[in-house]
């Protein structure tokens, strides 16, 4: 392991794009040097770390992977360590998320839907305990508000996250006090990639008591909280949603 990196250090899984690449940018302005994981979107992440270079040389690192992949888990953490010597934050931001109805479901949708949103955060988190212990640093799991008010037809994630916020709270008990654990559960910030349709997005934000959808720089904003600011806070899932999950 290279000698200790002079700024802290945040591990950020599916870092190139949409919410993940917010939160990217959100940490690296408050002074966080970044590792971006990225499986796919190649393009995306180098574009993404181009970016943030021509602001600080030397702040970022991209980290390829297939987190269904468990072996290869413990082997990003080193590859990490080796580059800059420490870790001091986890956000285990990359998801899978498509609809399963009850009788079409597959054990190839379950393995995929939990690898993504509860395998591979727990694993991933586990290889990075002792750097984030050594760091006394912290953990920050991108859950969602179906994991409490499910989605219909979507029955897999919602039990995916389900477990994601249960993990949560698991590991706050066991890796206080030198580790903190919480999650940001949000609400409408962001469409699906595969778009929504329009009267589907009504009928939603006129469900939410702030009567408006949210945007990415809301879930970034309290990741950066979550990890630079709330010293006394482990074990909580933050809704970030306008209140929605107050509405039937």
């Amino acid at each position: 392991m290279k000698p200790r990196h002079d700024r802290p250090v945040v591990l950020i899984t599916g870092a190139g794009r949409r919410v993940g690449a917010v939160i990217a940018r959100t940490l690296h302005a408050a002074g966080y040097d970044l590792a971006l994981h990225y499986r796919r979107s190649v393009d995306d992440a180098r574009t993404l770390a181009d970016e943030l270079e021509q602001q600080r040389s030397g702040s970022t690192l991209l980290l390829r992977a297939e987190l269904a992949d468990i072996p290869a888990l413990p082997a990003l953490i080193e590859q990490l360590l080796a580059h800059y010597g420490r870790l001091d934050a986890l956000v285990n931001n990359a998801s899978a998320f498509y609809p399963t109805p009850l009788g079409t479901a597959t054990p190839q949708q379950w393995n995929e839907l939990f690898a993504s949103n509860a395998q591979a955060p727990f694993f991933l988190s586990q290889a990075a305990i002792p750097a984030l212990r050594e760091a006394h640093g912290g953990i920050v799991n991108l859950v969602d508000i179906y994991a409490e008010r499910p989605l219909a037809e979507h029955p897999l994630y919602c039990m995916a996250k389900a477990a994601l916020a249960a993990m949560t709270r698991s590991l706050a008990l066991d890796l206080g006090p030198h580790i903190r654990v919480n999650g940001i559960a949000p609400g409408a910030v962001m469409w699906p990639s595969d778009g929504k349709p329009y009267a589907d997005q009504q009928a939603m934000l006129a469900r939410t008591p702030l009567q408006r959808a949210g945007a990415p720089d809301d879930v970034a904003g309290a990741v950066l909280w979550l990890l630079r600011d709330a010293t006394f806070v482990t074990g909580q899932i933050i809704h970030i949603d306008g209140g929605r999950t107050l509405s039937v």
